[in-house]
């Protein structure tokens, strides 16, 4: 396997490696840079036409990319720990927090992202107004996690799963982006601080 990676800030590389840390895995990685546009580059873009990372090239030659996709791919090649749950209910928890973690937390980030950073300039499709219509969405989402962490250790149940790690690098990235949690969420950033001493977490 030939891991092809991206460094921090950007999040979608950042869960596969917590995801493999925490399962033990060492996967080859090839580094591959945003800044420098190599995602783009003709090489890379036969591997994957979407010109993103991170992606899993197999021995055989198959691409898996998307970080849930190959999340799941080491999942199904090593299953403990599991990550995804392993009841019915566990299974549908996880997914579901997945989810709203993506739909709800994630959309809005990436529209401030995209539309105000001063790294994304370059971009053509750049809207500065739109990108700050985000930011109330933004933080509504944050003090909606935050609800739904009270009481609770790990964000799907009792154990530290595969939507926490999204949690994780969305919660992280929302910083780097400029539109970072409310200081007075207490429940997620309490949440914050146990999933970050994790080991995973730095990985």
């Amino acid at each position: 396997m030939l891991f092809f990676d991206s460094p921090n800030p950007a999040p979608n590389p950042r869960r596969v490696r917590i995801f493999a840390a925490e399962k033990g895995i060492d996967l080859p990685t090839q580094t591959i840079s945003i800044p420098d546009r190599e995602q783009k580059s003709e090489e890379y873009l036969k591997l994957n036409p979407r010109g993103q990372t991170p992606a899993l090239q197999l021995g055989n030659g198959t691409v898996i990319a998307e970080s849930v996709a190959i999340m799941r791919y080491l999942e199904a090649l090593q299953p403990e720990p599991p990550m995804f749950g392993t009841t019915a209910e566990e299974v549908a928890l996880i997914e579901m927090w997945m989810r709203r973690v993506e739909m709800v937390l994630m959309t809005p980030i990436g529209q401030v992202w995209v539309h105000t950073h001063p790294f994304t300039t370059r971009l053509p499709i750049r809207n500065t107004e739109w990108g700050e219509t985000n930011r109330p969405l933004v933080d509504a989402a944050f003090r909606f996690f935050d609800t739904s962490l009270e009481g609770r250790e790990f964000l799907a149940g009792d154990t530290f799963s595969a939507a926490d790690i999204l949690l994780l690098t969305a919660y992280d990235f929302a910083e780097f982006a400029g539109c970072a949690a409310p200081d007075d969420c207490e429940n997620l950033r309490g949440w914050h601080e146990r999933v970050s001493v994790r080991p995973s977490a730095s990985a």
